[in-house]
């Protein structure tokens, strides 16, 4: 078997080249929804509404689970936004051909659903997508960061904390607790499976 192989391409069609049961991990951070304009045709996070991104993302996740092994394990990452229309910046009034950071604003809509400055909760709603496909969700981590980006908006706290899922698609899999138990040395333990 070949290793150390890096694969570039769309996800949904490269994912479609791989045989079945085939990865043991999948960590990954797809791209966020509404706020980067990478300059890709048809890239995953500019999709019109927020129906049509959970969607296209959960296909993706559909072949992910395929290609999974029943042993495997699947780690995502993904922030979150708010329901708003920032004047010039990156979102629903951003200034066409605009850059933040060298990556072009995007132009999503309000979503009519949802309220204006309301959190979408994207990640939460992908969690129940998911798991309405028959994956099975183990853990969801926050990841703090005590070093997040500062932010000018005062009628609300600074978002530090992004969330990552644990997925499985088998009741059996493969998993590695971080310390055993009892020990203060944090040795490790003995992966075990489920």
């Amino acid at each position: 078997m070949e290793t150390d192989i890096i694969l570039h391409g769309e996800s949904l069609e490269i994912l479609k080249t791989l045989p079945n049961e085939s990865i043991d991990c999948v960590v990954t951070s797809p791209p966020y929804w509404g706020l980067r304009d990478y300059g890709v045709e048809n890239q995953l996070g500019l999709e019109k509404n927020l129906k049509e991104y959970l969607n296209k993302l959960c296909d993706i996740f559909d072949e992910v689970k395929r290609v999974l092994k029943q042993t495997g394990t699947c780690w995502v990452n993904l922030g979150d936004t708010y329901n708003s229309s920032p004047a010039g910046g990156i979102g629903y009034n951003a200034k066409v051909g605009a850059t933040k950071n060298g990556v072009q604003s995007t132009n999503k809509g309000l979503q009519k659903n949802i309220s204006e400055k309301c959190l979408c909760q994207i990640p939460s709603r992908f969690a129940i997508e998911m798991t309405d496909r028959g994956w099975i969700l183990r853990n969801e981590i926050i990841w703090h960061k005590p070093n997040c980006m500062p932010s000018s908006i005062n009628d609300r706290f600074t978002v530090d904390f992004e969330k990552l899922f644990f997925f499985v698609k088998n009741k059996k899999y493969y998993f590695k607790q971080q310390f055993e138990k009892g020990n203060p040395e944090g040795s490790h333990s003995q992966g075990h499976s489920g």
